[in-house]
């Protein structure tokens, strides 16, 4: 598929995600044959203000293409000199993040409270697209809650000032994350808009990539989710898309190594203070359904070190290959 001038290898997409989508884990989805992959969410005024932190997110050094960075904020020149400094750092697309449900970026008037103020939005993507040479792309909701959808009218609206493609999740803000994501209202955006509309919400296996694909005509899927601890998910959904294959999960050496490995990759990035922290919840999903498992995550928690975290492994009856 096309996005703009960006060419996508396949589909399959990781999602960006707060606190999780890091070099890391882009690398690690990336081999497993994720076509497009994102930063996480960005505040545009922390870029602005020379964030340390912030500057960190848009670190694409090295990656392989394409890579997105998703920026989020509620004012047009502030996103729009964000997005030329997420260019400059190697971004090969810019994401604006109108979808976001967390409180404290909804009180700022950001995420997906700029669906309630469209004239707005709008002048935020007709600002970034004069901003820079690669493709803006934007992620919504279905709106702000059942009594109140427009995203279709939102996303016509993101089109006509620009947007080159546009990411829906299923869901309204007051859903936040709960029930269930409405398909059918996506496929509905999907047959309306003339650029690729992208499907995200409830792909919890390949088996529901292929029926979004099939039941939206979407041209591409975002995984969430189903993706913590669980980088095979995008290589698995590709295999089933191109041959119809189910591959086989991986064994729990396969999750260990590659957990172990993510946690050497954090720590290489990060220094191992920041990296051990960080990578805390990461390996609690990677352990999901291991024998003993709650026990063995409750002692990561507390873990400090990479030799704790792998002593404690060991002691939980974890054979490791280090």
């Amino acid at each position: 598929m096309k996005i703009g001038n960006l060419n996508i290898s396949n589909p399959v997409m990781a999602a960006p995600m707060a606190g999780i989508t890091d070099k890391s884990f882009r690398l690690l989805a990336k081999e497993q044959g994720a076509g497009l992959v994102f930063t996480e969410m960005v505040s545009a005024k922390g870029l602005i203000y020379d964030n340390k932190k912030t500057m960190k997110l848009i670190d694409v050094a090295g990656e392989l293409s394409p890579v997105g960075v998703q920026l989020f904020g509620a004012e047009p020149k502030v996103l729009a000199e964000g997005a030329r400094m997420a260019e400059a750092a190697g971004a090969n697309l810019v994401d604006l993040n109108m979808g976001c449900p967390a409180p404290k970026i909804v009180k700022q008037g950001e995420g997906v409270a700029l669906m309630q103020n469209p004239q707005l939005a709008c002048s935020i993507v007709a600002e970034v697209v004069k901003a820079v040479e690669v493709p803006v792309t934007v992620k919504i909701r279905l709106g702000w809650s059942k009594e109140r959808i427009n995203g279709m009218e939102f996303a016509k609206a993101c089109v006509d000032n620009g947007a080159q493609a546009i990411t829906v999740h299923g869901r309204t803000r007051e859903q936040y994350y709960g029930g269930k994501a409405d398909w059918e209202l996506i496929g509905e955006i999907a047959e309306a808009l003339p650029v690729p509309v992208i499907g995200n919400g409830d792909i919890k296996s390949p088996r529901d990539g292929a029926k979004m694909l099939s039941e939206t005509k979407c041209q591409g899927i975002m995984i969430a989710r189903a993706s913590l601890g669980n980088p095979w998910i995008f290589s698995q959904t590709l295999a089933y898309l191109t041959a119809g294959v189910l591959v086989p999960p991986p064994t729990w050496e396969e999750r260990l190594a590659t957990a172990l490995r993510h946690l050497d990759l954090v720590v290489a990035d990060k220094g191992e203070y920041i990296g051990v922290r960080e990578m805390r919840k990461q390996l609690a999903w990677y352990l999901k359904g291991f024998p003993r498992a709650t026990e063995i995550r409750t002692k990561i928690f507390s873990a400090t070190t990479v030799g704790e975290v792998k002593d404690i492994l060991g002691r939980g009856g974890i054979k490791l290959r280090v």
